[in-house]
């Protein structure tokens, strides 16, 4: 299948699903057949900030229509801030849309994780996951959430996690998890890995 990517937010997001699908479909014994297109960062923060569904929409549209020119058959949003507007998206899409939010949803209950802390940006985490985990408790930063938020934000569109973000996402995931009673910290965006690398002791459980 050629798997279509609208890419935006941080370059990192877009190296960590371009390697992971490479691994992916290497271990199916399968050659990836992808083709990715780029969301502009400062205009999809805007419009998520904003609440402008359309304006987003159209966007995704017409790299859409750009990319099934190129052959792809299915395609996907790999921001999570992006997918403020996923629901409008898929009426509109010229090929079938793969839904982030119905995949992590899937994850959790799979998980049989009840209560979840989350970081990412301000409406991703104001809006607790755009609600999409509702059999499930999801709390968001209460004191640190505009902090959170920055850092992310400085974080993604640099490309690289400085002590200083770390420092931030480290006590607000510590925060979650031994005040509120977090059973796992939901890294609700994709440059988290920058932070939340394999191998790395965050001194909580995290769900990726």
């Amino acid at each position: 299948m050629h798997i279509g990517l609208i890419v935006g937010i941080g370059p990192a997001a877009a190296a960590y699903y371009y390697q992971y699908l490479i691994s992916a479909l290497a271990r199916a014994g399968q050659d990836l057949d992808l083709t990715m297109a780029h969301a502009d960062t400062r205009t999809l923060l805007q419009n998520q900030s904003e609440g402008n569904v359309e304006a987003q929409v159209d966007i995704y549209r017409r790299l859409t229509e750009r990319l099934q020119r190129a052959g792809i058959e299915q395609i996907a949003v790999t921001s999570i801030a992006g997918h403020f507007c996923i629901d409008a998206f898929k009426e509109v899409s010229p090929v079938p849309v793969i839904d982030l939010l119905d995949a992590v949803k899937l994850e959790v209950r799979r998980r049989g994780l009840k209560r979840i802390g989350l970081i990412g940006t301000r409406v991703v985490m104001e809006t607790r996951f755009y609600g999409a985990l509702d059999d499930v408790e999801v709390i968001p930063p209460v004191n640190d959430l505009l902090e959170v938020h920055q850092a992310y934000v400085s974080m993604a569109t640099a490309g690289i996690a400085t002590p200083e973000h770390r420092e931030v996402f480290i006590r607000a995931g510590n925060t979650l998890t031994n005040i509120h009673g977090c059973e796992s910290i939901m890294l609700a965006g994709t440059d988290l890995a920058l932070v939340f690398q394999k191998g790395v002791d965050a001194g909580f459980n995290t769900f990726d």
